[in-house]
């Protein structure tokens, strides 16, 4: 088990080292040029629209409600296929909006309000072993593989 972590640790790392918007920076987000009511925030570093909400959650009043869903990794999958023009995030994508600064959630709330503190599935395969997948867990920022058949949130992105 620890070797497969210092090995998945050492891909995620040279992944990453490749980058042009390395994980935990914080970036400024505009919600004025899509307009905050509908949910919708864009990273002015990289360019990427967001969902504000985790899937599940509505966006209302400035904040997110209700309870996020979770889905395996193929169940993620799928429904990100259902959702026209958006698509789930690759890991150094998701791992783009870690705040290194806070916990509970390791993420920005002004412009992703009421996160939870829990796992998101990346898109990203890990390749060292198809039954498992990337994921960044929004309670300390941390990423790491998880098998496929366990459950993550998601949050979509386009």
């Amino acid at each position: 088990m620890k070797q497969r972590t210092i090995a998945a640790t050492a891909a995620l790392l040279g992944l990453l080292a490749a980058s042009p918007c390395p994980a935990q920076s914080v970036y400024t987000y505009s919600t004025e040029s899509l307009g905050a009511a509908n949910g919708l925030v864009t990273d002015s570093k990289t360019g990427l629209t967001w969902r504000r909400c985790s899937e599940g959650q509505s966006f209302s009043a400035s904040t997110c409600t209700g309870d996020a869903s979770t889905f395996t990794h193929e169940q993620a999958l799928a429904y990100a296929k259902t959702q026209t023009g958006w698509r789930m995030p690759s890991v150094k994508e998701l791992s783009s909006l870690v705040d290194s600064s806070v916990i509970g959630p390791a993420i920005n709330s002004s412009p992703f309000p009421a996160t939870p503190a829990y796992n998101a599935w990346a898109s990203s395969p890990y390749a060292g072993d198809a039954g498992n997948a990337w994921f960044v867990y929004f309670g300390d920022g941390g990423v790491g593989v998880s098998s496929r058949s366990n459950v993550a949130h998601l949050r979509l992105v386009r």
